[in-house]
């Protein structure tokens, strides 16, 4: 089995309801490091990848899922101050700094990280993950996993390095640059941005994770048929879009030059489209292998396209927005199970499957049972 998540706040919820569910079947300890054979996320979803697999000190999951929300609740502010948000002349210094630099010094996500998970490292996950990010200076993805950390010492980074150079979005945080030494005194170098630039969407690499390691003969998926999507059972929670507010249009692009398709007055296209882009195309993909297959209630994507204003943005962590969020996902909860139409791309409810609090039931359910 696998979960992916995307770069927002509103998984929180989602999570913290499977994880309840489990708690009902398998006691309150239960934990969704104990169930998912591969957790991928991106960006903001590597970081909670990171807090529901890290070790604490008792070698249990760092959070359970129902505590991530009071996280976010609490350092979100920090990571993304607002303070000056709403004052007119600040307003004007803080767009002319970004174009000159990165939105946010990101000194508060780097020290939050640091004390949170000190020197542990990637092949200490409790769960098996995969965290993408990308090498600016190579100009190709770098995939963390655990399987290839305990495999090359020069790729078991410490997971405060990966958190900080998944989560460092071009524009809004400054590129994370780390080295890795093995035990030959050999060096290798990270000039990372985030991993939404390689994989917003990171479901169809914790699906490929799984066949290279199937064809690798790794004894836990013995048996699995990579191939064969009747055999997976695929938990996608995606962070939201905006496609209902239509922020962009062609008449608005075609009197743009470079800087407006970086940066316009406030927004960031090329960073909305390349990741709405890519994060639909793996949906699309994945979506035609379920169907195809005719198992597509093994593949569950919890997606929300409906978001306007501050909802969704990138970094607005008023405590007004914040709570609007967490409102969000749990109206999604009650909401009809979605799927992705083919042809249009948008979300459409699925009468007569049950709402998305039913379907991570069901879930967690099966998990139970498998485990």
């Amino acid at each position: 089995m696998a979960t992916s998540t995307g770069n927002g706040k509103k998984i929180t919820v989602l999570r913290a309801s499977m994880e309840v569910a489990l708690e009902e079947l398998d006691g309150p300890n239960a934990r969704l490091a104990d169930y998912f054979d591969i957790v991928a996320g991106t960006s903001t979803g590597g970081l909670i990848t990171t807090m529901l697999t890290a070790p604490n000190n008792e070698g249990r999951p760092l959070y359970a899922a129902k505590d991530i929300n009071n996280f976010y609740l609490e350092h979100c502010p920090k990571i993304f101050p607002q303070s000056s948000r709403w004052d007119f002349l600040n307003s004007i210094a803080s767009s002319v700094v970004t174009m000159v630099g990165p939105k946010y010094d990101g000194k508060y996500l780097h020290s939050l990280t640091n004390q949170l998970l000190g020197d542990t490292t990637v092949k200490q996950t409790l769960a098996k993950v995969v965290i993408p990010a990308f090498d600016i200076k190579l100009l190709q993805p770098v995939i963390f996993s655990t399987n290839e950390a305990k495999e090359n010492a020069l790729k078991n980074a410490r997971l405060a390095d990966i958190c900080i150079s998944t989560a460092a979005a071009p524009t809004y945080f400054p590129a994370h640059y780390f080295e890795i030494k093995d035990e030959t005194q050999e060096t290798r170098t990270f000039d990372l941005v985030d991993g939404g630039v390689a994989a917003n969407n990171p479901t169809l690499m914790a699906i490929s994770h799984i066949s290279k390691e199937i064809f690798k003969n790794k004894s836990e998926f013995t048996g699995i048929n990579p191939t064969d999507s009747t055999q997976m059972l695929l938990l996608s929670l995606g962070t939201g879009a905006a496609k209902k507010e239509q922020k962009y249009n062609a008449a608005m692009a075609s009197k743009w030059g470079l800087l407006n398709w970086v940066y316009d007055i406030g927004r960031t296209p090329l960073l909305d489209i390349f990741g709405d882009a890519s994060s639909d195309m793996v949906d699309f993909h994945v979506s035609t292998l379920f169907q195809s297959s005719g198992s597509h209630n093994n593949y569950l994507r919890i997606q929300v396209d409906t978001l306007t204003g501050d909802a969704s943005s990138v970094d607005i962590s008023t405590k007004e927005n914040m709570e609007k969020l967490i409102e969000i996902g749990n109206s999604l909860l009650k909401e009809q199970i979605s799927r992705v139409n083919l042809e249009t791309g948008r979300f459409e409810k699925i009468e007569g499957e049950g709402t998305n609090e039913e379907a991570l039931e069901k879930f967690a359910k099966l998990l139970s049972e498998q485990s």
